[in-house]
């Protein structure tokens, strides 16, 4: 039974007044709580289940929220969110109105910053240092940030500016080998050679207390210890972080309630910045979460947790799995077509392309530009490049997708997975800002299947083509494999999927949102012809005038941007051409929607679909009584 009520917490100052073996106590509270509470939920478990101590650590030598202590991505702020009062929320974590899975300044006075993405924490700590350093101020600032996220590109610059500035940052580096899947790179190797050292260290303390026993002994002791202190100094602090003007402490044993406290209070001593590099284990206390290697466990939905088997199943694939296989497919039969992920294999389901084609599978990190400038390099020495990568990550290489490769009009192949509304992430994660970014690029194609054959002919067309940016939109939704004539489909060309005798109205929309049309008008007898508007860029012009010179409403509805959807071009293009037509557009508003289930967030905007066709039954309902 647990010694602590975890829903009573309102403030971590109580943590001050515990001992170090009622900390333990309470750290086994919390992991038990949190694999409770994430089974019936879904969630970020290993992250948060590897944390534990050192976020108790934190809080009980600092004192939040004067002293600022964040989270780099923040996928790992449960914790957290227990210890600043949050534990009697639990029960509604990423759903509608309820508690986010990252940290939220509208949550609690205890989140100073919020992200969703990688490598933003230590940018923001030496803006928060500056600017208490102006204000005559002397509280601490504290980003978290992983071992992966270090080496992301902003990290690197805001250490490069660190090392020049003044102020003061104490650095917590959660080395725990992992992003969401195994970290990759030459920062990954020069950690494991500190993580060696650290076995060395236990080994160090059991020299020291050989050779304390006897004077002889103990000067042998201080001599070497000092040559040791000598050569860290040099080779393991100077090597990377000394090179930054940043001190280092550690590697220290990330579960280890009194080696943590002790190392954070002598960071605090320290009058310049300083990194804290701490061991943990990611999945910590949950057996199936601690020998997962491949991200299973790092964002997971309701599971059985005593034998962590998923309750929800299915035997049906997704989109990024069916990607996926049918980039594999292809690479079996192209020997110049290669895969690139940023970090994400396990999300994007490319699990079996690594495993069988390791020499043309790349994965660089946390490091989107990268993935993408990689791509065009690759391309213009003449394979044939396929960049799985999120839409909501998508944005963090637009300078490379523009600059780099639609400029000089390479070949990619670009896949957009999670594009369109995501749930439980909420806004960080929403992959609905793609379609503003890349419609303005030349020489850029932007394609959104509603079905597998559509997709596999989009693909075919793709990795044959000898130049342009090719752009695969797919969102998370189970992939359907609708009938589809693919002799009807080209570069550019939409097509009528249903028509009527006595048609009333057309509607056009395209991807996973049509299927969802299809289905709702069929049971609902109405007389609308549907238009796929798979191309997103080029638009069908031709097929925009036929459509109006047919005199019938037209209403376009989709789950993306309004401002910068389908909608929008369509409106523009005929009043370019100077068409009217009775046409109406329902798209998602720009504001920043929060997490939840998808249906609840599109109905509270009025654009889940049974809204939009309510809305369409009453235009056309007083249109006929004109």
């Amino acid at each position: 039974m647990a010694k602590y009520r975890l829903e009573e917490i309102s403030s971590p100052l109580f943590l001050k007044e515990l001992s170090i073996k009622e900390l333990n106590v309470l750290a086994s509270d919390i992991r038990t709580f949190l694999i409770d509470s994430i089974a019936k939920t879904g969630g970020h478990l290993s992250s948060n289940l590897g944390v534990v101590e050192l976020t108790i650590a934190l809080h009980y030598v600092f004192n939040s929220p004067t002293d600022k202590v964040f989270f780099d991505v923040g996928h790992q702020s449960y914790v957290h969110k227990i210890l600043t009062g949050r534990a009697k929320d639990f029960n509604t974590l990423r759903q509608f109105h309820g508690l986010s899975g990252f940290q939220k300044r509208d949550e609690s006075v205890h989140d100073v910053w919020e992200a969703g993405h990688s490598s933003t924490a230590l940018s923001a700590a030496v803006g928060m240092a500056h600017a208490r350093d102006l204000n005559h101020q002397t509280y601490h600032v504290v980003p978290v940030i992983g071992d992966a996220a270090i080496v992301g590109g902003e990290s690197l610059e805001a250490l490069n500016h660190l090392g020049a500035s003044k102020t003061k940052v104490i650095i917590i580096m959660n080395d725990n080998q992992m992003s969401i899947s195994k970290n990759v790179g030459g920062f990954s190797e020069f950690l494991s050679d500190i993580r060696t050292s650290h076995a060395y260290n236990v080994a160090k303390g059991e020299y020291r207390h050989i050779l304390m026993g006897s004077q002889v002994g103990e000067k042998i002791y201080h001599l070497t210890s000092k040559a040791k202190n000598l050569i860290k100094r040099r080779v393991i602090d100077s090597k990377i972080f000394g090179e930054f003007g940043v001190d280092y402490l550690g590697p220290i044993n990330g579960h280890d309630l009194g080696e943590l406290i002790r190392t954070l209070e002598k960071a605090k001593t320290i009058p310049n910045s300083v990194v804290v590099h701490v061991m943990t284990t990611k999945g910590k206390g949950y057996i199936y979460a601690e020998n997962d290697t491949n991200g299973q466990w790092h964002g997971v939905e309701p599971f059985n947790k005593a034998t962590g088997l998923m309750l929800n199943q299915s035997k049906e694939i997704g989109w990024s799995e069916f990607i996926a296989d049918e980039v594999y497919e292809r690479m079996g039969k192209d020997q110049d077509i290669v895969a690139i992920t940023p970090a994400m294999i396990s999300g994007s389901k490319m699990e079996k392309i690594f495993k069988d084609y390791k020499e043309r599978a790349f994965d660089v990190g946390i490091a989107e530009a990268h993935a993408a400038t990689f791509a065009a390099g690759l391309a213009i020495s003449g394979k044939k490049p396929f960049l799985s990568i999120y839409s909501s990550f998508l944005q963090r290489a637009y300078d490379q997708l523009n600059h780099d490769i639609a400029r000089m009009n390479l070949a990619v192949v670009v896949g957009i997975d999670r594009a369109g509304l995501v749930a439980g992430d909420g806004e960080t994660h929403h992959g609905v800002f793609d379609l503003g970014i890349l419609k303005p690029l030349p020489n850029t194609y932007i394609y959104a299947p509603s079905s597998k054959k559509e997709a596999q002919w989009f693909l075919d067309k793709a990795f044959k083509a000898e130049h342009g940016l090719y752009c695969i939109r797919y969102g998370k939704q189970i992939v359907k494999d609708y009938p589809c004539d693919t002799k009807q489909l080209a570069i550019g060309k939409w097509h009528y999927i249903s028509q009527n005798e006595k048609p009333q109205a057309i509607i056009i929309s395209y991807g996973e949102t049509l299927n969802d049309i299809v289905l709702e008008v069929m049971n609902r007898h109405l007389a609308y012809d549907i238009v796929n508007a798979n191309f997103l860029k080029p638009i069908d012009t031709e097929m925009i005038e036929e459509i109006a010179r047919r005199n019938l409403p037209i209403f376009v509805y989709e789950r993306d941007l309004e401002s910068c959807g389908l909608g929008k071009d369509i409106a523009a293009y005929l009043a370019c051409r100077h068409l009217s037509c009775d046409l109406y557009t329902y798209g998602l508003p720009d504001i920043y929607l929060k997490h939840g289930d998808i249906t609840k967030l599109l109905h509270e905007q009025g654009l889940a679909l049974e809204d939009i066709l309510g809305k369409m039954e009453r235009i056309l309902c007083e249109k006929g009584k004109n």
